[in-house]
Order: C-alpha cells, then structure tokens, then sequence
C-alpha cells in the first residue's frame, strides 16, 4: 500500500494541530516503549504527519466521507486488526475451536483453528468453567470487527489499513499453536493492572488522578511457550500443587488479567473517536462496536478477578517468582474481587456529583495515541519493526486530530 493512502489527511483547526503537536513532543520524549527499535531519533511531528484544513464538513450517512471519519474508522481498524491477531492465539490455546459446537464462526479465519492446549485449557477453566467459549466469542467479536470496518471503508471509496506486512513475530511453540508469523507477541508482558483499582476508585484519570494496579505484572507470559510449559502429565487440578500445574496456572492467571486490560482499553477508545465524528453512520458503528467492548470488559472484569481470589490465591509462577496475592486478605475498596462494576467517580467537574461511567474518555487518556502507548508499553510488539511503529503513531495522531464538523 501507497504510503499516502496510509496516513489519512485530517481536517484539524490550526490551534489544535499546534497543540496535538506540542503533546506528542512530549509523547516522544518520554518514548521509553520506543527504545531499541531504531525510532529514537525519528522526527515525527503531528505537523509532518497532518494536513492542517478547515473544519471537518458533514458528509452524509451515504455519500463521501470527511478525512476525519476516516481518519477515526482507520484507527478502529487498526486496533482491531491487533486485538484479532492477538486473541486467535488465545483462542488456538484454550478456546473450544471448530468442533466446540458454540462458535459463531463467522469468518473463515475463524474458522482455521485447530484444537487447543488440554493444560493451558484446563488452567482458564480453573478461572471459570466456560472460559473456552467466553475466548471463542470475543475471538470472533473482533474478527468480525476487523472485518466489518475494512469492507465499510471499501464501501464508501476508501482505502483500509494493511498490517499484513507486518505479520513478522513467532507463534508459541505449544502443542494448539499455529506455526504462522504473528502481528504481536505475548509470551513477554507487562499487563498494566491499574484499571482494576481505577474502576474501584471514586476518582478519574481525566480529572487528575493517577493509579497504581494491586500487584505487578511484568515480563511474564500469558500463554505457554512451549511443551515444557505444558507437559502432557500437567493437570492443574485445585487445588495448585506442583512446579507443573503452578507454572500453567500462573501463565492462565496472566491470561485472564490481560484479557481485561485489553477489553478495557477499547471500553475507553471507542468514546474518544466517537466524540469526534461528523458522519451518523459513523458515529452508529464507533458507539455500536465500542458497546461491544465495554461488555467484553465487563466479563473479563470478573474472570481476571478469580485468580487473586481462593481458591486460586496464593499461585506462583517457578520461573518467574510471579504471585498471585489473594486480594480479599484482607478485602478493602480498592481490591475486593467482587467489585467489577464501575464505582461512582468524578465526572466531568469535581463539582457536580460522582457517576458511575467508563474512565478515561479524554482523547489524552483514552484516545489513539494512548492506546498505541498502552498496547507497546504493555509488551504486544516487542520484535516489531520500526516502520510499523512509524504506521500506527501515524493513524493515531491523524484520530487524535480529529474535530467534529458540523
């Protein structure tokens, strides 16, 4: 794909331009995610990367789109294509696959799979008995997503974002692993847990506050990287006894951690795009999608809770020390495991009255930029190249950039 056809000219007031600009200076200086990987002198600017126009015109729910819409609908389906790519290797893993009797399967992608890993499958089923369906369906979710966004960008004469280039990374080696080159990586993460304390709080990061998760996750897998992760005698039964059955659970534990940590990713991003868009039918399927989401991380929410709860508390990983505390000893606001609905927050002013909402849906905390930061920080593309780094900072300044026309 044209490099042009990549990077969608945004229509943007001069002042906001200037200071996105100003905010991804700072962004760049704080690159830690970008060391190593050969961008650390790049001179990206949102000046360099953006086309500074009028407002955004409405375009019809029909007709042509506004360089804004598509600018939003392009970074949808960048994180789309990512959140697909990522969750068919959970789903070889530990879903149910084809013969499961379940699955939508409603791509051929989908379909593919071909089988999964008895341990890793019984350690997600130690978190909840359905765990496999629950991975089979958002798998599909979001390959229906990916989908769905590529051909409706076709539709009204656009052209969609290509990451097939960039499919470079090895698959895990485990027994329900496909030997096929990967958009990401996740047998090295850092799972930021700070969500689970911020949905507990009575406080938001789009008003000030700052969070820290209840425990660190940090270089961890979250699934087996191979055989010996997940020999064939392995069966996690509870209650976890055995260097074996301890190593798959905590890989299962971490699992479900990151599940929500991705789901709640998007709960926030898709508000942050949908606020910027002009187009109606735009805006339907940002909100429709984003709604998807937010269910998604409403139950993963509760599942990841079960690993810091008894009768799985107290799991720890023997190759990388890893501990599962149990977060109901003693429980308190800000750690009880039952806890997953959003408590009232902070809202719009200190001064108006706490209400319960998804936090952040600010663009800074929330938006493109954020969710690029976020996903590499958390150890997704560790092996990726620099120009796919190049690629998603450029999708994501121009959603970013954004302004509603009217």
């Amino acid at each position: 794909m044209k490099k042009e056809n990549l990077t969608p000219t945004v229509s943007t007031e001069t002042t906001a331009t200037e200071d996105l600009d100003a905010r991804w200076q700072r962004v760049v200086e704080r690159r830690s995610f970008l060391k190593g990987i050969g961008m650390a002198g790049a001179a990206l600017s949102a000046g360099t990367l953006l086309a500074t126009e009028g407002i955004a015109q409405t375009s019809s729910s029909t007709g042509k789109l506004s360089k804004g819409d598509v600018a939003l609908l392009q970074f949808a389906a960048w994180a789309e294509i990512v959140e697909s790519d990522l969750w068919t290797q959970y789903a070889e893993l530990g879903g149910v696959g084809p013969s499961g009797g379940g699955a939508a399967q409603s791509s051929e992608e989908f379909q593919k799979f071909i089988g999964g890993n008895p341990a890793y499958t019984l350690a997600l089923q130690n978190l909840d008995g359905d765990m496999p369906q629950y991975i089979t369906d958002n798998t599909d979710d979001e390959l229906s997503h990916a989908a769905f966004l590529k051909a409706f960008l076709r539709s009204r004469g656009e052209v969609p974002v290509d990451l097939e280039p960039f499919r470079t990374l090895p698959s895990s080696q485990a027994t329900g692993a496909r030997q096929i080159k990967r958009l990401t990586s996740l047998m090295n993460l850092n799972v930021d847990l700070s969500w689970y304390t911020r949905y507990r709080s009575g406080k938001n990061p789009d008003l000030g506050a700052a969070f820290k998760g209840p425990f660190v996750i940090k270089n961890q897998p979250a699934i087996p990287l191979n055989d010996t992760d997940t020999p064939p005698s392995t069966n996690p039964a509870i209650p976890i006894t055995g260097r074996d059955a301890e190593r798959i659970q905590a890989i299962a534990n971490t699992a479900g951690f990151h599940f929500a940590f991705i789901e709640q990713g998007g709960a926030s991003l898709y508000p942050t795009l949908a606020f910027k868009a002009t187009d109606p039918t735009v805006l339907r399927i940002l909100v429709s999608i984003g709604g998807v989401e937010i269910d998604h991380f409403g139950l993963w929410h509760d599942k990841g809770a079960n690993a810091v709860s008894q009768p799985l508390a107290g799991v720890v990983d023997p190759v990388t020390g890893l501990t599962f505390p149990d977060l109901n000893n003693p429980a308190t606001e800000l750690t009880q495991t039952n806890k997953i609905l959003p408590e009232p927050c902070n809202f719009i002013s200190k001064s108006l009255p706490r209400c319960s909402v998804i936090r952040p849906t600010s663009t800074q905390n929330g938006g493109a930029v954020a969710t690029v930061k976020a996903f590499t920080e958390d150890g997704l593309f560790i092996g990726q190249t620099p120009a796919f780094f190049e690629l998603s900072m450029q999708l994501a300044v121009a959603a970013d950039s954004v302004r509603r026309g009217f």
